[in-house]
């Protein structure tokens, strides 16, 4: 059963906005997240794909 995107926690879309901002993510990314944003590994991959996302929007929709 997946999450329903709407029951992200805080802490996920804030690393998600962090990282989609970022011009050069971190390598590799899922510990950085972890460590900054105190984030399980399944949180984690959560905000990457959520950051993903995002930056599919702005460049939709500048």
């Amino acid at each position: 059963m997946t999450v329903p995107e709407h029951s992200q926690s805080a802490a996920v879309e804030q690393a998600a906005i962090w990282l989609a901002d970022l011009r050069e993510p971190p390598h590799p990314v899922v510990p950085a997240l972890k460590e900054r944003f105190g984030l399980s590994a399944v949180e984690a991959c959560e905000a990457i794909a959520l950051a993903d996302r995002m930056r599919i929007y702005r460049k939709a929709h500048g």
